[in-house]
């Protein structure tokens, strides 16, 4: 029962990642557009910071949960 749920938290871990990295991605674009305002672009910068750490916290939690589901 442990493995199922250590692989249902992998699952979950590894979509909370991706979607970090998605948005990462997009505030990064913003943040490089010339056309948008400075302060969207530097509110942007901050927000795709936040979003590097979030993506790098989900894709850790993901491999303790991978590695746990293995034993």
């Amino acid at each position: 029962m442990e493995t199922i749920k250590n692989a249902a938290n992998y699952v979950s871990e590894t979509v909370q990642g991706a979607g970090a990295q998605t948005s990462k991605t997009a505030n990064k674009e913003v943040a490089k557009d010339s056309d948008a305002s400075i302060s969207t672009r530097a509110n942007a910068a901050v927000d795709a910071l936040g979003d590097k750490k979030d993506e790098h916290v989900h894709n850790t939690k993901a491999d303790v949960h991978k590695e746990a589901a293995k034993h």
